[in-house]
């Protein structure tokens, strides 16, 4: 199957629109997180702070963290689905070379795996 059957250049170029945009949102984010991230740990260096404050505090940048290591995941998820619609595979899986359908791609425009795929690479090993 041709990519030209599988998805329109009209499409494409929607998905391309809206993954530069996903990805400037992401990385405007991560920009943005990165002074929080750093004024808490000045404010926490100048006063004393009981033991619920510094759990609180060290939970929250766990998961501060682990959300910025998604997005950035993501980022790079989405440049390769944008280096997919230069190279002409954008549609179809990196691992088996499958058709992804639209509706997946509509839904997740930086999918580079079909559904089952992605369902396979997610399970707990």
């Amino acid at each position: 199957m041709n990519e030209q059957d599988h998805i329109d250049k009209a499409f494409k170029e929607r998905q391309r629109s809206r993954l530069l945009e996903l990805r400037k949102q992401l990385l405007s984010v991560q920009r943005d997180e990165a002074p929080e991230r750093d004024e808490t740990n000045v404010e926490a260096s100048g006063h004393a702070l009981t033991f619920e404050d510094d759990a609180q505090r060290l939970d929250a940048l766990e998961v501060e963290e682990q959300l910025s290591a998604v997005n950035q995941q993501r980022v790079q998820t989405i440049d390769r689905a944008l280096r997919k619609i230069e190279d002409g595979t954008y549609g179809f899986s990196d691992q088996s070379r499958e058709p992804i359908p639209t509706k997946r791609l509509e839904a997740i425009p930086e999918a580079i795996l079909t559904l089952q795929e992605q369902a396979s690479m997610d399970k707990p090993r």
